[in-house]
């Protein structure tokens, strides 16, 4: 049975609670978001199987910021924020709308730090690529929330859990980076599948300390040796990981779809909790 065979018939089996599940996300290439591929045919056949929810918010990789921000306009744009791909994917656009009073409202739950509200962003890459797939009808409101780079993940990870209630509102809150993300040592040559070892075992050393809800580990990430630091030499891919980490309760399971390694330094490995 392929992995995504089973990542579907575990889906059909998800219980339906008052609480939205969270999500860790590999987005990878930016391509996926006009692809109809193994990762893509993913995140929708997701969205099918979890409750519809009111909005959503997503921790991106690729709004990296001094200091903390949440979208807060009526009507975001569509960030083409690489370079290098085809016309077709500059041509994308996402309408969806914005939710100006989810953004005013999130600042009130962030206790641990400063939360501005912003006109300025939009949806970058690291968002719509995913959620086009999930929710096509651009019809469901999404935000962005930054992660400010001046600060610990010790420290993004208590953002989370200050944010926790949105889930009880029937927010769904996304990570989406990667968990194992280096460009530099990218190989066009095992481009569409596997993985260097040092890659593949970092990203399995990093599902069993999901699975097994150790998360003290994975946020202190520096300390589990040379392999982490060739898996995550920047932090910013690895960091939304660590909000979907602190989204979770302790008596919430845990499962894992698209996992899988591409171009050799590169790891897929997507996270759904609840």
């Amino acid at each position: 049975m392929s992995a995504l065979s089973q990542f579907r018939n575990f889906t059909q089996l998800l219980p339906q609670t008052d609480l939205m599940p969270t999500l860790f996300i590999g987005h990878g290439s930016p391509m996926n978001g006009i692809e109809n591929n193994e990762f893509s045919e993913s995140w929708a056949d997701l969205a099918r199987n979890i409750p519809v929810p009111k909005a959503v918010l997503v921790v991106s990789a690729h709004w990296y910021t001094h200091g903390t921000f949440v979208t807060a306009m009526d009507f975001p744009g569509t960030i083409h924020d690489f370079g290098g791909f085809p016309q077709k994917l500059f041509d994308v656009q996402y309408p969806a709308p914005g939710d100006p009073k989810l953004a005013a409202e999130i600042p009130k739950l962030i206790h641990s730090t400063p939360v501005g509200l912003d006109h300025d962003w939009g949806l970058d890459h690291g968002t719509w690529t995913v959620v086009r797939h999930m929710y096509p009808n651009a019809h469901i409101p999404v935000l962005q929330l930054s992660i400010d780079y001046t600060k610990s993940p010790a420290h993004h990870y208590e953002i989370a859990k200050e944010i926790y209630a949105l889930r009880k509102k029937g927010i769904l809150v996304i990570g989406s980076g990667n968990m194992v993300h280096n460009l530099r040592m990218l190989s066009w040559e095992i481009i569409n599948g596997g993985g260097y070892d040092w890659a593949i075992e970092m990203n399995d050393k990093f599902k069993n300390l999901i699975a097994n809800g150790d998360h003290q580990p994975l946020i202190n990430y520096r300390n589990l040796g040379t392999d982490a630091m060739l898996a995550i030499p920047t932090p910013e891919h690895y960091l939304p990981l660590i909000y979907t980490l602190g989204l979770k309760n302790e008596k919430e399971d845990v499962s894992f779809f698209n996992d899988k390694a591409v171009g050799g330094s590169l790891t897929m490995t997507s996270v759904l909790v609840g």
